[in-house]
């Protein structure tokens, strides 16, 4: 008989933000879509609810009911990777797992034949209850028949609980609230005021018509729980990387020896990745030392490519700079780093134009001799106060160039990653301040103040911005801070 079991990780984002920072437990806190004031509240937890906040509220208005709110953003990718991970977690106890694509958080797990390895089927969701709460995650796990009746059970209890019959998991189920369910609010609502809070309420409604009247999600929850929508369990794949590895019976410690090893066996690496239809974009080279233990270099490619020569070349770069290893080495690990390869249009006539796949061959270089942070590009950024305006981001690609029209000639700030101080301003201004020494000359012009303010919501900053204009000629941008009531250089206009 099949056995399906469903584990769900209650507002799984807010659970991520928690792990990444534990000593919030104890205060309000919430998932925000962005970190600005007026970005929606999308999830709390307990003490943010006893405080008044609740989802759908503006950050701002969030923060003037709990103060003390400590809010964060959890990003679709940093939910993907934990999802990833969890997935990689629970086949220690099954082999087949599938993650939810619309409701992170929530696994199916193939539960046959699984009472001989763990001696029944209570000890085996005990064990899996156990490693996510190892984890550090709160979950419900409930092994039952079927997706939708493990499903909704572990949406309505806490904690592990093993269905004895399908009959027993129907009976259960239709006891379930809607609320619990993923239902829109206007559905849900709408059909509270039929008096239809339950799961055995909406079943016994009409399908077709609770679908014309309520939408597709309410007629789709129908399908499922009636079982006219029963989809079989659809699990992840693993897909490993391809890999290549050499064991040494001599350690060598030869940087020449090493590259030899790597192109032998970088051709049938990359044969492997392109048997698969893929590209290179990295490659991770593991070294496992006789004394050190293990350590890893990436060489990252310009662009995804499967050519031995420009990836031997890029290892050649990384090798070589060390001139010399720390040890013997006595194991090789290749791991290539795969993507979908990119489809490119052909151009019928030539341009004159800037070589980017040269411009990145080159980038690649640098990446491979300086390390891959060596290449990094300035992204711009929604914030209040200057230094935080942009962020340093690893260039992966030039892209083709997208010059802005000329009107007028531009001024390029220069800004200091930390603000430097400044002796104070004398009483007599402008004459005399010296800002940066006697190579440019006291200040003969200042203009401003530009006030700036933010982040009033953590601890509240404000600035008096001027540009000095001094003797020698150079322009520098300075602020008085009020709070610490003092002047800093924040950077130069050239």
């Amino acid at each position: 008989m099949d056995r399906t079991a469903c584990a769900d990780l209650p507002a799984f984002p807010l659970q991520l933000l928690l792990k990444r920072n534990p000593d919030w437990h104890a205060h309000p806190a919430a998932v925000v879509e962005a970190d600005k004031p007026q970005a929606p509240v999308l999830s709390v937890n307990r003490a943010a609810r006893a405080a008044g906040v609740l989802p759908g509220m503006r950050y701002a208005a969030a923060l003037s009911l709990a103060p003390g709110l400590r809010a964060g953003v959890v990003g679709e990718g940093e939910i993907g990777e934990a999802v990833a991970a969890l997935v990689e977690r629970l086949r220690a106890f099954t082999p087949h797992v599938e993650p939810s694509r619309d409701d992170p958080g929530v696994f199916w797990l193939d539960a046959r034949g699984l009472e001989p390895l763990f001696g029944s089927l209570d000890l085996w969701a005990a064990k899996v209850h156990e490693a996510l709460a190892a984890d550090g995650f709160h979950a419900s796990l409930v092994a039952g028949f079927g997706r939708f009746g493990s499903w909704a059970l572990a949406r309505a209890y806490r904690g592990v609980h093993v269905v004895g019959s399908p009959e027993e998991e129907r009976t259960a189920a239709r006891a379930v609230r809607l609320e619990r369910l993923a239902l829109p609010p206007a559905a849900r609502d709408g059909l509270a005021k039929l008096g239809v809070r339950t799961v055995g309420d909406l079943v016994d409604l009409p399908q077709d018509g609770t679908g014309l009247r309520y939408g597709a999600e309410a007629r789709r929850l129908h399908r499922m729980a009636t079982g006219d929508l029963a989809v079989p369990l659809q699990p992840a794949r693993p897909d490993p990387p391809a890999s290549r590895r050499v064991v040494l019976d001599d350690p060598v410690a030869a940087t020449s020896l090493v590259l030899a090893l790597v192109e032998r066996e970088l051709p049938p690496l990359l044969d492997e990745v392109e048997r698969k239809g893929r590209v290179l974009a990295a490659l991770e080279i593991g070294f496992r030392f006789e004394r050190l233990g293990d350590h890893v270099e990436t060489v990252r490619a310009a662009a995804p490519t499967l050519s031995v020569e420009r990836v031997l070349e890029l290892v050649r770069l990384r090798l070589e700079t060390a001139r010399s290893l720390p040890d013997r080495v006595a194991e090789i690990i290749l791991v290539a780093e795969e993507t979908e390869p990119s489809a490119r249009p052909k151009q019928l006539f030539a341009e004159k134009r800037r070589d980017l796949e040269a411009a990145n061959r080159a980038l690649a270089r640098v990446r491979a001799q300086l390390g891959n942070a060596a290449v990094a590009v300035a992204r711009l950024k929604d914030a209040h106060l200057p230094e935080e305006r942009f962020a340093w981001e690893p260039l992966a690609a030039l892209g083709d160039a997208k010059p802005l029209p000329i009107d007028e000639p531009r001024l390029v700030r220069r800004i200091h990653a930390i603000p430097l101080p400044l002796p104070p301003r004398p009483r007599h201004e402008p004459d005399g301040w010296m800002l940066r020494g006697l190579e440019q000359g006291p200040v003969v012009r200042v203009n401003g103040p530009y006030a700036i303010s933010g982040r009033w919501w953590e601890h509240a900053v404000q600035r008096d911005y001027h540009f000095a204009e001094t003797k020698g000629g150079h322009i520098l941008w300075a602020y008085y801070d009020r709070a610490e009531r003092r002047w800093f250089l924040q950077g130069g206009v050239e």
